[in-house]
């Protein structure tokens, strides 16, 4: 796959649009487009990074099933992520995790409808370790003390930082390897590490990654019904449109059909993970 491929925005199903907005609007300070059943969300007023759809009522999503673990919003410096810990902690906002990943800092909470969210700055490249030629990411705690102090003063919030994009998405599978080998061999991502033996993680350009996958929910779990809060489906942005044409004749030729869907393609992954391959820009 082309290294200069990215992940454009993530679409999700809420059940109340105006208490999604209270949270992303007013507690992450995204901006949003226009509000017709749908929100576009920006943190710079251009570049889209996450679309609600409004399904009234619609059930959270069940635990032990196919989907969203959660999508990564990549700010770009850690005195941005250090202004968002500031923000949740004045707005009294539950954070979930914090975590050093060797590679990036994260925290990790979800949004009103229980979607995952995880909000991480990465570090420079040239001191990501490896071993042996291979990258290496762990867990541990986040040094919160020290994030902090790369705040000074009292700034005010304004919102996520302009320049925030969507950095990756981590999704519930319900078998690995069948997994790993559609993003692998069939849409052309890197493997880059496994985490034991129930986490893959695969990118291009040689970053940590772009697409996590897991079975925490459980082997063979089956996929979210139709009417439950979650993943919609997330964007995958190549290069151009003869990227396009050659992932989805690969596609096709792997048995995978591809659906016209607007200016790109629809797929669905072996756990039912809905994806939007386009060379346009996101929307």
């Amino acid at each position: 796959m082309n290294p200069e491929t990215n992940l454009g925005p993530v679409h999700l199903t809420v059940a109340d649009l105006d208490r999604a907005m209270e949270f992303y609007g007013g507690v992450l300070g995204l901006r949003s487009q226009g509000r017709n059943g749908t929100a576009i969300l920006t943190a710079d007023g251009v570049t889209p990074l996450v679309v609600l759809h409004a399904r009234p009522h619609a059930r959270p999503k069940p635990p032990h099933t196919t989907g969203l673990y959660h999508y990564a919003l990549l700010v770009p410096t850690r005195p941005d992520l250090a202004r968002t810990l500031l923000r949740l902690t004045e707005r009294r906002y539950p954070v979930e995790g914090a975590s050093d990943h060797l590679v990036s800092e994260a925290l990790y909470l979800p949004d009103p409808d229980g979607n995952g969210i995880e909000i991480y700055a990465d570090r420079p490249r040239d001191v990501w370790p490896t071993r042996q030629g291979r990258l290496q990411m762990a867990t541990e705690p986040l040094d919160v003390q020290g994030l902090l102090r790369e705040v000074t003063g009292n700034p005010p919030w304004q919102g996520l930082a302009p320049g925030t994009r969507v950095g990756h998405v981590h999704l519930h599978v319900a078998d690995l390897a069948a997994a790993e080998a559609f993003y692998r061999d069939v849409l052309g991502f890197d493997l880059m590490l496994h985490f034991g033996h129930s986490a893959a993680f695969l990118s291009v350009g040689g970053y940590h990654h772009h697409i996590g996958l897991n079975t925490w929910a459980g082997a063979g779990a089956p996929p979210p019904p139709p009417d439950a809060a979650g993943l919609r489906f997330f964007t995958l942005q190549l290069d151009d449109q003869d990227e396009v044409n050659r992932l989805t004749a690969r596609l096709s030729e792997s048995g995978v059909v591809p659906k016209a869907e607007g200016a790109g393609f629809f797929v669905r992954d072996p756990s039912s993970n809905g994806i939007l391959i386009t060379s346009h820009p996101p929307c």
